[in-house]
C-alpha cells in the first residue's frame, strides 16, 4: 500500500520517518556510551558494548523495514545458509554505491556479529551518525596522498596501526569486519583511469584485509566474499528511498581463512606477492560471477 503512494508523499514520510529511526536510537545509544565511558568496571563496559550492538542493531532493523515497506524491491540473495551469529568473519564486498550499506544490514543483521566498518576520520563530524559510529567502535582511518606521505615518510604505517588497535577490541566480543576490497566507489572514469584487468571492477587493494587477518589472527577464521548487482545499474540513496531501484541480486560465499594467509604484509615482499596473487584469483572470479548474475 505505502509503496504505491506518489512520490511527493511518499519520499518525505520516509525521510520524516528515517529521521525519527534515528532520534528513537541515537538517545538511548549516547545515554549508554555516557555510562560506558564514566564507569571503569570492565563487566559494565563490556554489557554496555552488547546494549550499543543492540540498539544499533534495532536502529538497522526498523530501516530495513521502511525500505521494505515503502519500496517494491525484488530481491534475489543466494548464500545466506548457514551463517553463524557467534562467529568472526571479515566480509568483503564490490562498491558501486552507498546503497551497498542498507543492502548489507539488511542481508546479514542479526545473521552475523555486527558489522564495522573503516571510516575515513572525516566521517567522525557527521551530525549524530559520526559519534554513534565512534560509541560503536568503528574505525576511523587517516588517508594519506602518496605526495604526502613522500613528504612526510614518518606517517608511513599509521594506516597499519590503527587497524591493529581496532582490531585488538575486537578480539574480545563477535564482530564482523567489512571491507570495500576496492577502496573507493565503481566509476567508468575510475575504471579507465585504473586500467582495470576486470569488466566490472575496480583493481582490488589487498594490504587492508592482509592487515585485518593479521591483527586478528586465529580469532577470524572465516571470509564472506559477497557480490551485489544492480541489473538496471546502481542509484544513490535517493533512488532507494524514492522507489527507483527494482530489482538487487546478491551472491554470498564463505570462504576459510587459512594460516598460510596470514602475514608482514609490509616486510616480507615473498608474503605479499603470494597476499596479491590470492586477492587478485578472488576479484578475478568476482569479474566473472557478475557478468553471469547480469546475465542470469
Amino acid at each position: 500500500m505505502f509503496a504505491s503512494l506518489p512520490a511527493f508523499l511518499r519520499i518525505p514520510l520516509v525521510c520524516l520517518l528515517l529521521a525519527l529511526n534515528i532520534v528513537c536510537h541515537i538517545t538511548p545509544l549516547f545515554a549508554l556510551t555516557f555510562v560506558k565511558l564514566i564507569v571503569p568496571i570492565r563487566a559494565v563496559r563490556q554489557l554496555c558494548t552488547r546494549g550499543l550492538v543492540a540498539l544499533a542493531e534495532s536502529w538497522i532493523a526498523r530501516n530495513s523495514k521502511l525500505f521494505d515497506v515503502f519500496t517494491r524491491i525484488q530481491w534475489r540473495v543466494d548464500g545466506l545458509e548457514h551463517l553463524q551469529s557467534r562467529e568472526n568473519f571479515l566480509v568483503i564486498c564490490n562498491h558501486q554505491s552507498w546503497v551497498d550499506i542498507p543492502v548489507l544490514q539488511k542481508l546479514f543483521n542479526r545473521r552475523i556479529p555486527f558489522f564495522r566498518f573503516f571510516l575515513k576520520s572525516e566521517l567522525i563530524w557527521v551530525p549524530l551518525l559520526g559519534p554513534a559510529w565512534w560509541a560503536l567502535d568503528f574505525p576511523f582511518m587517516k588517508r594519506y596522498s602518496r605526495e604526502k606521505l613522500e613528504a612526510h615518510p614518518e606517517l608511513r604505517g599509521k594506516d597499519r596501526e590503527a587497524t591493529r588497535r581496532a582490531c585488538e577490541k575486537f578480539r574480545s566480543v563477535p564482530v564482523s569486519v567489512m571491507n570495500f576490497t576496492e577502496g573507493t566507489r565503481f566509476t567508468p572514469a575510475k575504471h579507465a583511469a585504473q586500467k582495470s584487468p576486470y569488466t566490472h571492477l575496480l583493481r582490488p587493494k589487498a594490504g587492508g584485509v592482509a592487515f585485518v587477518m593479521d591483527a586478528m589472527g586465529d580469532a577470524m577464521r572465516s571470509l564472506l566474499d559477497v557480490t551485489i548487482v544492480y541489473p538496471q545499474g546502481p542509484g544513490s540513496m535517493m533512488d532507494l528511498i524514492a522507489g527507483r531501484i527494482r530489482e538487487i541480486r546478491v551472491h554470498v560465499r564463505q570462504l576459510p581463512l587459512l594460516a598460510e594467509l596470514r602475514g608482514d604484509y609490509e616486510g616480507d615482499a615473498a608474503f605479499r606477492e603470494r597476499f596479491q596473487l590470492w586477492v587478485n584469483e578472488l576479484w578475478a572470479e568476482k569479474d566473472a560471477r557478475i557478468g553471469r548474475m547480469l546475465a542470469s
